[in-house]
């Protein structure tokens, strides 16, 4: 867990608790302003004496913890008070940084959870001047009732209960006045900081980042547009949400243009009805979202929707609400958003979701200020990302960073598989939380080592080494959407599989170009000459693999007394690769010589020497048998500590039921054999080798010697 938590603060003292929080002026000089708020308050004091007492010699676990805890609670507190103070994009940044139970301490998601919609409100007389002046009329001409007290409020505005004139109940999303103007404020500063470190350190070059963040977060601020873009998402389309009522509405807005244009895109994208359907294809998801009644750029009016706020944990267990169940439909309808629309809301933190109060407890999708769209390639390509480290495929997840325009200054295709892997990982519950900042730890320990030794660069030298040399801004809002969505699995205890939940809706967006075999595919074989009778009927076997998908792509050369007798070549690149494999297609070839030891093996059985089919069809069950080699790959030149473990290892599963590829021991089954075989000597001269646990191949591959 994070021990100690860096915070710019004002040196200015302050009390804690919400009334005695001055609001920021937006007229306050950036001259003014930017002292105060950069000022480093580096909460030290209370981590310092919590890390010394730490190190205290009789200090035991149980009460060092507490003394963490109540720093955490202290700092927390102070935090919270500075960003509501601040407002605009510091909220913004509390509100991230309070569904993030996965890498920070719990007392800063419970206390920083009330920025999501637990602010002080803006008084009432400011709600109806602003509600007046957008719509037009008075208070009395729109409303038969109109609650006081705000449902919610947050960074950009509050909402309120009320209802209409012809007996509707609504509820009503009023802008904070002066917001915009802090927004833009908070985006020129930060602007410039983020230029003044590139050009410091170049290697920490955050433009792209913020570039982004500049082109997308003003557009939040125009309530029409949100309407549009919910209207969208719930109206239409292959997803199925239904109209149950909520309770409660969280305001705070994260979007593209304008507030009430998002809104209508996301409820026609995610095809809102009335009905749940429990038969629903796997691509197709069921959540609620409210009718836009009316909008305007300051001032939006929804349906009222009575549920739970996601955040109350005890509500959902009262209600018998399966947390699971309601993030992994989350987690779909953003798949569905991302892969399938190209068009996502940015924002999902625990106050933009309720859950319906009957079953089966829906969840429903709130405020979509902070939207994102991308384009038909952009969104093909996080596809290819998504399933290429699905599939452990690094020419497929180097081939998409090409598309999308990532760029690396290195090529190191195993680290960048490590990165998102871990992007893409199983979310953890907030008590495992620890754990897996360790391991986040080693492991970019051991990518610092790779990169090192990459580079030759000093140990120092290395961890100001940026390996990115261009990112794509589109990346930015998609990396947030992900990183959100786990913290939000984390705050609700639950284990989410993203590379299942997730990967029928990035298969669907890539379905014209995923492998297709020789039946739907007349160019599958390469088009090349016919050297032979035997080629001939070797395109015929392969035909034949390939439509039992057996085959994904092969080259196939073979020599006769100096002349070519096959040259063939056919299927795809990968999965997600549909270019086709040609004569002059260049593979990896890394252990190619199992091919020879395989070749030795086959000479062996067509002499009747030796059947091992379960060795040369892979279906042993000992595919796992040498995993160590990935934590110690010098144990792979180790020859006779290698064939000791294969021997001594149990089948994963029974020989002969599952194909599934040695990769990493097929070379040694092959080798051992060949070596028990004739007594060989493969790496020494005059060495007699005899395996120690024989037996167990005999068993396992049906050894007839």
């Amino acid at each position: 867990m994070v021990s100690g938590i860096l915070t710019v603060l004002p040196t200015t003292g302050y009390k804690i608790g919400h009334q005695n929080i001055p609001r920021r002026k937006p007229t306050q000089s950036k001259q003014k302003r930017l002292p105060s708020t950069f000022r480093a308050n580096l909460l030290f004091p209370d981590h310092a004496a919590a890390t010394l007492q730490k190190r205290e010699k009789f200090m035991n676990k149980e009460k060092s913890d507490a003394l963490w805890q109540k720093a955490h609670e202290r700092n927390a507190k102070r935090v919270l008070n500075l960003m509501m103070r601040l407002e605009g994009l510091w909220v913004k940044l509390g509100q991230y940084l309070s569904t993030r139970a996965d890498v920070l301490p719990s007392a800063y998601i419970s206390v920083l959870k009330q920025l999501q919609d637990s602010l002080p409100a803006r008084p009432l007389e400011e709600v109806c001047h602003t509600i007046e002046k957008e719509l037009g009329k008075s208070m009395k001409e729109l409303f038969l009732d109109f609650d006081k007290n705000s449902l919610a409020t947050a960074s950009i505005a509050q909402v309120h209960r009320a209802t209409l004139t012809d007996g509707r109940k609504v509820v009503v999303k009023v802008q904070h006045e002066d917001i915009k103007t802090i927004i833009l404020e908070d985006l020129k500063d930060a602007k410039s900081i983020v230029d003044w470190i590139a050009w410091a350190e170049p290697q920490y070059n955050f433009n792209p980042m913020i570039d982004e963040w500049c082109k997308e977060a003003p557009k939040e601020l125009d309530f029409n547009h949100e309407a549009v873009q919910w209207h969208q998402h719930g109206s239409g389309g292959d997803l199925v949400a239904t109209g149950v009522k909520a309770l409660a509405w969280c305001c705070y807005g994260n979007g593209s243009i304008s507030v009430g244009q998002n809104t209508r895109t996301v409820s026609k994208n995610l095809g809102c009805t009335n009905k749940s359907d429990s038969d629903k294809p796997i691509n197709q998801v069921d959540v609620l979202i409210p009718e836009v009644i009316q909008s305007t750029e300051k001032v939006l009016i929804l349906e009222y929707m009575d549920g739970i706020r996601l955040n109350d944990l005890e509500s959902l267990e009262a209600c018998g609400a399966n947390k699971q169940k309601v993030v992994e439909e989350i987690t779909r309808a953003y798949a569905h958003q991302i892969y399938v629309d190209g068009f996502f809301n940015g924002d999902p933190h625990p106050g933009n979701f309720l859950v319906s109060k009957e079953p089966p407890h829906r969840p429903i999708l709130l405020d979509f200020g902070l939207t994102k769209r991308i384009s038909s390639s952009m969104k093909q390509s996080l596809a290819k990302m998504f399933l290429a480290t699905a599939e452990g495929d690094h020419v497929s997840l180097l081939s998409s960073f090409a598309e999308m325009g990532l760029k690396l200054r290195l090529d190191l295709p195993e680290q960048a598989m490590d990165v998102t892997s871990v992007f893409f990982r199983t979310s953890t519950p907030a008590n495992e939380a620890a754990e897996y900042v360790k391991s986040m730890g080693e492991q970019r320990a051991r990518n610092m080592k790779a990169l090192q030794e990459k580079t030759n660069l000093s140990r120092k030298e290395v961890k100001r080494f940026n390996p990115i040399d261009a990112f794509p801004g589109d990346m930015v809002i998609f990396a947030r959407v992900v990183n959100l969505l786990r913290g939000l699995s984390s705050t609700l205890d639950a284990r989410i599989v993203y590379q299942d939940i997730m990967r029928p809706f990035a298969e669907s967006v890539l379905q014209e170009k995923i492998a297709k075999g020789p039946s739907a595919n007349a160019q599958w074989i390469y088009d090349t000459p016919v050297h032979s009778d035997v080629e001939a009927k070797l395109r015929q076997i392969l035909v034949e693999l390939g439509n039992d998908d057996k085959i994904l792509g092969i080259q196939v050369c073979a020599y006769k007394d100096g002349e070519v007798i096959i040259d063939t070549a056919a299927g795809v690149l990968g999965r997600y690769d549909p270019r086709p494999v040609q004569p002059d297609s260049l593979f990896h070839v890394f252990s190619v010589t199992k091919g020879i030891a395989a070749g030795m093996l086959h000479w062996l059985v067509d002499n009747g020497y030796v059947a091992v089919h379960h060795v040369l069809n892979h279906t042993a069950g000992l595919q796992n048998a040498l995993s160590n080699l990935r934590e110690n790959p010098l144990l792979g030149t180790d020859w006779d500590e290698c064939l000791k473990q294969m021997a001594m290892s149990t089948p994963e599963t029974e020989p002969g039921q599952e194909q599934l590829y040695h990769y990493l021991s097929f070379g040694f089954l092959c080798g051992g054999i060949i070596e028990v075989q004739y007594h060989a000597q493969v790496f020494e001269h005059e060495r007699e080798t005899k395996l120690t646990h024989s037996s167990v191949f005999e068993v396992l591959y049906d050894w007839n010697v």
